[in-house]
């Protein structure tokens, strides 16, 4: 068994979150927050049986995409650039990690 952690951009999340759940996945759904961007994200966390993890993740990829944005100059505490015109950026996607589980139990 496998845990998949996936870090979605927000305007994708329901999108991914329904495409798991139509096809078979429970998930659960955290709500964060990106560092760089300080943008809402959303975090899943699916068990998945061995030979599943696959399927799963076409389905995060097919409804997962990336896209650039504009950010505007900024001089607030805690970013480590200070950009004097706005600057095109890649947001969006999917950034997923798999562990693998050791035990499972639900009661």
């Amino acid at each position: 068994m496998k845990m998949i952690i996936a870090i979605l951009n927000a305007d994708d999340a329901p999108i991914v979150i329904n495409s798991l759940m139509k096809n078979g996945f429970s998930i659960t759904k955290l709500a964060t927050t990106g560092g760089f961007l300080r943008t809402g994200n959303v975090t899943i966390l699916l068990g998945v049986d061995d030979d599943k993890v696959e399927a799963a993740l076409e389905v995060i990829r097919a409804n997962s995409h990336s896209r650039k944005q504009m950010i505007a100059p900024s001089a607030e505490p805690g970013l480590s650039f200070y950009p004097t015109m706005p600057i095109e950026v890649v947001v969006g996607g999917a950034t997923i990690f798999i562990l693998p589980i050791e035990r499972f139990e639900k009661y």
